[in-house]
């Protein structure tokens, strides 16, 4: 399953009016672990930068002037999150201000559809509580100590394992090292597990497995019995 964690940063709140977006982060997750693909993209928004917003992200004027505008980007970044689902925190903010620039850029809309909203998990998951970005982070012991200020990319990077404490945790993460353990045949040897120098003597009599491979062969070339017996040392 591929999804993208996504963040923007702005020029401010309004998305329908002057305010425009500045910054674009994305990282892909396959099985809602990070890939290593990773899609990037300063953006000039033609206009002068607010001083609250420059607080929040650092981003001046001056750094954006000659990057390229939002146009400019809008192809590559529809190729890139292409029809994966979307992950964003306060995703109507991001989502409201994308689909802005897209209609300005004659582009598909985005569907909320095709997005899960973080911030709306952290809410039904810890009612009453701060789930800021940064009070998520703390919970969840995210190591966020290199975001001195907002920034699309890095803001992405904490999201991604934020999300994965939100869906299940630890245990998530168990559940997607074994897959990946099991799909690449790597088994208990891969993952660093020591091995029994000596395998356990069987617990079954001879006369017991010579019942048990008599019931497998009453059950037809098909059963699934048949392909452990044929895999299992002590069945020949």
């Amino acid at each position: 399953m591929r999804e993208i964690v996504l963040d923007t940063e702005t020029t401010g709140f309004d998305a329908q009016g002057a305010d425009r977006i500045v910054e674009i982060g994305c990282i892909e997750l396959v099985n809602h672990i990070p890939s290593g693909q990773e899609w990037h993209a300063y953006i000039d928004p033609k206009r002068d930068m607010p001083q609250s917003a420059f607080e929040v992200h650092g981003l001046s004027s001056e750094f954006l002037s000659g990057k390229p505008e939002f146009t400019g980007i809008a192809e590559d970044f529809l190729a890139f999150i292409a029809q994966a689902r979307l992950i964003i925190h306060n995703a109507s903010f991001d989502v409201g201000f994308l689909n802005a620039e897209l209609e300005r850029a004659g582009g598909p809309s985005i569907h909320m559809d095709r997005v899960t909203d973080t911030l709306a998990l952290a809410r039904r998951k810890h009612p009453g509580a701060s789930n800021s970005l940064d009070a998520l982070c703390r919970r969840y012991g995210v190591d966020a100590s290199e975001r001195s200020v907002h920034g699309a990319l890095i803001d992405c990077k904490l999201l991604a394992s934020v999300y994965v404490e939100l869906i299940g945790g630890h245990q998530a993460r168990l559940e997607l090292a074994a897959g990946a353990r099991g799909a690449s045949g790597g088994g208990a040897a891969e993952a660093g597990i020591a091995q029994r120098p000596v395998a356990l003597p069987p617990r079954l009599s001879p006369g017991e497995a010579e019942a048990h491979r008599a019931f497998v062969a009453t059950l037809g070339p098909d059963a699934l019995w048949r392909q452990f017996a044929e895999d299992d040392p002590q069945a020949g």
